[in-house]
C-alpha cells in the first residue's frame, strides 16, 4: 500500500511532482508582398512569477506535473518569406498550453491581414480599393494587425500586431510601426520577445516604411528593398515587402519554449534543441529552440 504521502500529495519515490513555469511563444508570421502589411508576432502565454501574458492579461497558473512522464513539446516555426500574401507562424506547444501562430501580412490591393496569435497588419491600396484592414489577435496572447492605407501611388500597409501593443495603421506616406512585445525574466534577465513586423511603404520623398516592434519585428521594406525578417526564437513578425512584385517580404521568427522549475529536480530531453539546463538562484531553467514533437520529463 503506497504511503499515505503519496496518495495525497502526489509523490513520485518520496519526492512531489513539479511545478512548472513556462512561458510558450508561437512561430510569428511573414508579412505580405508587394506593399504588403507586416506579419503579425506568435501568441506569446506566460505562468512565471506575476509577469503579464499576452495582449496585457493576466499571468497563467504554472503546471504540476508528474514525474517520471514524458510531456510533448513543439517549437513553432516562423511563416515563410512571400511575394503574395504573407504567411501564418506555427503553433509551438508544451503540453497542455498551445500559442497560436502568428498571422500573416495582406498584401497591396486591399488585401487583408490574416488573425493569428497576433493579427497580421493590412495591405496598402490604390484610391480605386479599400486599404485592407488588420487581422485580429487571440485573446490572452496578442493583438491586432493596423489597417493599410490608400492613395493614388499605392501608399503604406500597417504592421503587424506584437504581444503588448497593436500594430500602427498606416498613414498617407507613413506605413504602420509593428506592436510591441512583452519582456520577461523567467531566464533571470528581462528580455523581450514577440515583436509585430512593420509595413512596406511605395518609395517617394519623406516617405517612410514601417519599423518592427520592440522584441525583434522585422523592418517594412520600399522600392526593391525586402522586408527583413523577424528574429529567430523570438515569435516576432517580419516586415513587409516593398513595392514591386519580385520583392519579398522577410520570414516570421521561430518561437521558443522557456521552463523554470526547482532546482532539486532534473529535466531530460528527447528530439529538442535546447542549451541545457541552466541554474538561477533556487531555481533551473531550460530554453528550447528548436524541435517538432519532442519530449520532456523530470526526475
Amino acid at each position: 500500500m503506497a504511503p499515505l504521502g503519496a496518495a495525497r500529495f502526489g509523490l513520485s519515490g518520496g519526492k512531489p511532482d513539479v511545478t512548472v513555469s513556462y512561458l510558450v511563444i508561437a512561430g510569428g508570421a511573414s508579412g505580405g508582398s508587394p506593399l504588403g502589411g507586416g506579419g503579425g508576432a506568435g501568441g506569446y502565454r506566460n505562468s512565471y512569477a506575476s509577469e503579464t501574458s499576452g495582449r496585457n492579461s493576466s499571468t497563467e497558473t504554472p503546471l504540476t506535473l508528474a514525474l517520471n512522464t514524458t510531456f510533448t513539446v513543439t517549437i513553432g516555426a516562423g511563416g515563410a518569406a512571400s511575394t503574395g500574401a504573407g504567411n501564418n507562424g506555427n503553433n509551438s506547444v508544451f503540453d497542455t498550453i498551445t500559442s497560436t501562430g502568428g498571422g500573416a501580412g495582406g498584401r497591396y490591393q486591399g488585401f487583408a491581414g490574416s488573425t493569428g496569435g497576433s493579427g497580421g497588419g493590412g495591405g496598402g491600396s490604390d484610391t480605386a480599393n479599400s486599404p485592407g484592414a488588420g487581422g485580429s489577435g487571440t485573446t490572452a496572447q496578442g493583438f491586432d494587425g493596423g489597417s493599410g492605407h490608400n492613395n493614388d501611388s499605392y501608399n503604406a500597409a500597417g504592421g503587424g500586431g506584437g504581444a503588448s501593443a497593436n500594430g500602427a495603421t498606416a498613414l498617407n506616406n507613413v506605413a504602420g510601426n509593428g506592436g510591441n512585445g512583452l519582456a520577461s525574466s523567467i531566464t533571470g534577465s528581462s528580455v523581450t520577445r514577440a515583436g509585430g513586423g512593420g509595413g512596406g511603404i511605395y518609395p517617394g520623398g519623406g516617405y517612410v516604411q514601417g519599423s518592427g516592434g520592440s522584441g525583434g519585428g522585422g523592418t517594412g521594406g520600399t522600392l526593391n528593398v525586402p522586408g527583413t525578417n523577424g528574429t529567430v526564437n523570438t515569435g516576432s513578425g517580419s516586415g513587409g515587402g516593398g513595392f514591386t512584385n519580385s520583392q519579398a517580404s522577410g520570414t516570421g521568427g521561430s518561437g521558443v519554449v522557456i521552463l523554470r522549475y526547482p532546482n532539486n529536480y532534473t529535466i531530460s530531453t528527447s528530439g529538442l534543441t535546447t542549451g541545457g539546463e541552466q541554474t538561477d538562484g533556487s531555481d533551473k531553467y531550460i530554453v528550447i529552440t528548436a524541435g517538432i514533437g519532442g519530449t520532456v520529463s523530470w526526475t
